[in-house]
C-alpha cells in the first residue's frame, strides 16, 4: 500500500493508446456480477437496507496476493584496499548477501480462467528485488502459484494468472465514468492481512488530482476504510461492477483517515486487456515540462485562471520542439479537447496514439495559435526519470561581479539587475554571448524572493519578449501596468542551468 501525505508535481504519465480486446478471456463460468444483476440490494430510495447479498456475491472473486522475492547486498568496498589490513577485511566481510523480502496485497480475477488484477507495486515492490514466487489465496483458504503476465508501471497496474486451470468465480469492470459523488461503493480486500475485509462508504469525488502531475493523477476518491494491504483490491458500485482499484490513501498516519483513492476502471480496463494478450502499451508524448495556469500566472498573461497549462520546458528532438512550441507558451486543447484541471495535457497526449497527427491550440504573447503536430512516443519511466534529474543551486558558486552603475528594478519587482556583459556570462558560467540581466539583489519581503529569485538568477524574457538591458525590462512592466495587471511571466535560469517561467506579483505600495 502507498502512502502519501503530500504529493509533489512530476511529469511523468499517462493514459494508454493501445489495442482493445472484445473482453477477457472466459470460460463457461457466469460473472459473479451478473448473479445480483436481479437481486434487490439497494432500494430506490436511500441507503441499502445490507450490503451483505452483495458482498455474497463478490467476494469469491477477491483474493489475497502474496510474493516472495530475493534481494542482492553489494559487499560493501574494502576501505584498506591495498593496505597490510585489506586482507582481514576480505576475510571478514564475505560476499554479497541475499535477502529474503515478502509482500501482501490484494487483487480479483476478471475471467473464469484465473486472470488477477492487481497494483504494480504488490508484485514488484523493490526496484533491487527479484520476483521468485507468487501465491494467490481465495476466500476458502485455496491457495494457488500464479505467473506474472504483465506490468505497466506508468499506471501501477499488474496481471498475474492462476498457474492451475479451472474455472474460477469472476467479476467485471464497470463504467467508472458514471460514477457520482455520493454514490454508495464497498471496498474488498485484505488490510494487514486480514484477508475478506469488507469496509464501505460513497464516492466522495470523481476525477481527483492530488497535484503530483502526470496523465494517471486522476482517482476516485471515496471515504470506505482503504488501508495498508488494499492495494490492488476492487472498489464495487451497487451493480457489483469494479468501478475502480484501490491504490494509495491519503493519510498524516499512515492509517486509513477516510481518504483512498481508486484507479478509474475506465482508465484500468484497456490496458488490463492489453497485459493479458500481451501487447506493447504505447503512449503519446510532446517532449514538455508543464505546469497549470494558477492565479499569479493567468494575471501575468491576461488570461483566465484554469485554463490550459504553461509550458515550461521543451524536451530538445521531440514532438513538441518539431512543432514549434516554445517555453511560455500555454497550450489550451489537443486534438479537439480543452486542457484543464480534471483533463490535463499529459492525459489528453498519453490517449493518442504515438505518430498521430493531431491539432494543438495555444496562446503565445496573448495571440491564440494553431498547429498541427506529431505525437512522439513516451518513453519509459527510466527513461524520464533520467531526463527530469538536475542538480540544485550550488551556494559556495561564487556571484557575479558588477559595475556600480547596476540598473534597478526595486520599485516595481523588488529586485536589483544588470546588464548580462561576457565577463559577467563567464562569471555564472554561461555561454559569453549569454544575452538578459543578472539580479543582483532582491527585496526579502518581495514576491520574487517568495518565488525564489536570487543572487546570479538570470532573468532572460518577461512576458515572451527577450531582455537584452534593462530598458527591455522597464518596458515590458509599463506596458503591463498599463494594462491595469499586477503580475509579469519571468523566464529565469538558474546558474546550473535550470530554466523556468515564474511569474512575480508587483511591489506593493
Amino acid at each position: 500500500m502507498r502512502y502519501s501525505y503530500a504529493f509533489t508535481s512530476a511529469l511523468l504519465a499517462g493514459g494508454a493508446a493501445i489495442s482493445l480486446l472484445t473482453g477477457y478471456p472466459a470460460g463457461a463460468q457466469v460473472a459473479q456480477n451478473d448473479r445480483i444483476q436481479m437481486q434487490n440490494t439497494v432500494p430506490v430510495a436511500g441507503a441499502p437496507a445490507s450490503f451483505a447479498d452483495l458482498t455474497e456475491a463478490l467476494q469469491p472473486a477477491v483474493v489475497n496476493i502474496s510474493t516472495r522475492q530475493s534481494i542482492t547486498i553489494p559487499q560493501a568496498q574494502n576501505p584498506f584496499e591495498g593496505t597490510p589490513f585489506g586482507q582481514f577485511f576480505n576475510q571478514r566481510r564475505g560476499g554479497p548477501q541475499r535477502r529474503e523480502a515478502t509482500s501482501l496485497g490484494s487483487g480479483f480475477i476478471v475471467s473464469a480462467d484465473g486472470y488477477v488484477v492487481t497494483n504494480n507495486h504488490v508484485v514488484s515492490p523493490d526496484a533491487r528485488a527479484t520476483l521468485e514466487e507468487v501465491t494467490v489465496t481465495l476466500p476458502n483458504g485455496t491457495e494457488y502459484e500464479a505467473e506474472l503476465v504483465g506490468t505497466d508501471p506508468s499506471s501501477d497496474l499488474a496481471v498475474l494468472k492462476i498457474s492451475r486451470a479451472q474455472p474460477f468465480p469472476f467479476v467485471n469492470f464497470g463504467d467508472s465514468a458514471q460514477a457520482r459523488v455520493g454514490d454508495w461503493v464497498i471496498a474488498i480486500g485484505n488490510p494487514f492481512g486480514l484477508g475478506g475485509t469488507v469496509t464501505s462508504g460513497i464516492v466522495s469525488a470523481v476525477q481527483r488530482s492530488t497535484g503530483s502531475g502526470g496523465a494517471f493523477d486522476r482517482y476516485i476518491q471515496t471515504d470506505a476504510a482503504i488501508n495498508r494491504g488494499n492495494s490492488g483490491g476492487p472498489l464495487f458500485d451497487m451493480q457489483g461492477n469494479v468501478i475502480g482499484i484501490n491504490n494509495a490513501i491519503l493519510s498524516p498516519s499512515g492509517g486509513s483517515v477516510g481518504i483512498g483513492l481508486a484507479i478509474p476502471a475506465e482508465d484500468a480496463a484497456p490496458i488490463v486487456r492489453s497485459l493479458i494478450a500481451g501487447e506493447a502499451i504505447e503512449r503519446g508524448y510532446l517532449g514538455v515540462q508543464i505546469q497549470p495556469v494558477d492565479e499569479d500566472i493567468a494575471e501575468a498573461l491576461g488570461i483566465d485562471e484554469g485554463v490550459g497549462e504553461l509550458v515550461q520546458g521543451v524536451q530538445p528532438g521531440e514532438a513538441a520542439e518539431s512543432a514549434g512550441l516554445q517555453p511560455g507558451d500555454v497550450v489550451i486543447s489537443v486534438n479537439g479537447q480543452e486542457v484543464t484541471p480534471d483533463n490535463t495535457l499529459s492525459r489528453i497526449v498519453a490517449n493518442i496514439a504515438p505518430g498521430t497527427t493531431v491539432p494543438l491550440t495555444f496562446i503565445r504573447s496573448g495571440e491564440r495559435r494553431r498547429v498541427n503536430l506529431t505525437v512522439g512516443r513516451r518513453p519509459s519511466e527510466e527513461e524520464l526519470m533520467r531526463q527530469n534529474m538536475f542538480q540544485g543551486e550550488d551556494e559556495s558558486m561564487p556571484a557575479p561581479e558588477v559595475p556600480e552603475e547596476a540598473g534597478l528594478m526595486e520599485e516595481v519587482l523588488g529586485i536589483q539587475a544588470v546588464e548580462i556583459t561576457p565577463q559577467i556570462a563567464r562569471q555564472l558560467g554561461q555561454p559569453a554571448d549569454t544575452t538578459g540581466l543578472a539580479i543582483l539583489a532582491v527585496d526579502p519581503a518581495s514576491d520574487a524572493a517568495r518565488r525564489g529569485l536570487a543572487r546570479g538568477v538570470m532573468i532572460l524574457s518577461a512576458n515572451g519578449r527577450e531582455i537584452a538591458s534593462v530598458e527591455d525590462l522597464e518596458a515590458v512592466l509599463r506596458a503591463v501596468q498599463n494594462d491595469g495587471r499586477e503580475a509579469v511571466l519571468l523566464r529565469v535560469r538558474s546558474r546550473q542551468g535550470t530554466t523556468q517561467s515564474v511569474p512575480v506579483r508587483f511591489m506593493e505600495d
